[in-house]
């Protein structure tokens, strides 16, 4: 299944949840009691949702989700916590977090294009890992800065009017930014407290449970 490119208010009205990743703009919320609807729902659809926030909010295909899933039950810890630290320490979701990009979808572009270095190394992999100690900079380009300068400035205006952006509040605790230099550092692996989306990631490994 390729990567989704429809409407994104779609997706955030279907799931009735904030998905800050896929767009900034507000929730409209579904008419009738959220309780009530969540009883109507199937053991199925409640896990096929929780599968799919983390889908549409990170960007990710299908087949790229089930593989995070496989290299999370393979390595120590918390099935779930792992899944979840494995796609925010991706360099597009860095990206976005350090509020270098409005969405990851255009953070994906702008590391697509050649912006972004990793330890003073150009990288064009959205995918990346980034890993503790890690420095992310902004090529010194006027190009690459206009875009992260106008992304810096957008970003302070989206929090005033966008309740998606409020999931995210301040600079998460495993990064650090110098806005003026252009640069950021990685100091730790993302704690759990600190992923930018609400999600129940242990109904997201029994949904994959039969396939991963």
């Amino acid at each position: 299944m390729s990567r989704y490119r429809g409407p994104r208010l779609k997706i955030i009205r279907r799931l009735n949840t904030p998905l800050p990743g896929l767009t900034s703009s507000p929730i409209v919320s579904s008419t009738g009691n959220s309780k009530s609807q969540r009883k109507d729902k199937s053991e199925y659809r409640i896990r096929l949702e929780e599968k799919q926030k983390l889908r549409f909010h990170y960007g990710i295909t299908e087949r790229q989700l089930l593989r995070y899933v496989r290299l999370a039950r393979r390595a120590k810890g918390s099935t779930g916590q792992v899944l979840l630290q494995l796609l925010e320490m991706r360099l597009d979701n860095i990206i976005f977090r350090l509020g270098m990009a409005p969405t990851i979808p255009a953070a994906r572009q702008l590391v697509n294009h050649g912006h972004v270095l990793v330890n003073e190394r150009l990288v064009d992999i959205p995918s990346f890992r980034c890993k503790p100690q890690d420095i992310i900079s902004i090529r010194d380009r006027a190009q690459s800065r206009a875009l992260v300068d106008k992304n810096f400035n957008n970003s302070q205006e989206s929090k005033k009017f966008s309740s998606s952006r409020d999931l995210l509040g301040k600079l998460p605790n495993h990064l650090r930014l110098n806005a003026k230099n252009y640069k950021a550092s990685v100091n730790q692996i993302v704690s759990r407290n600190s992923v930018g989306i609400k999600v129940n990631e242990l109904l997201v490994v029994e949904y994959y449970s039969r396939q991963a």
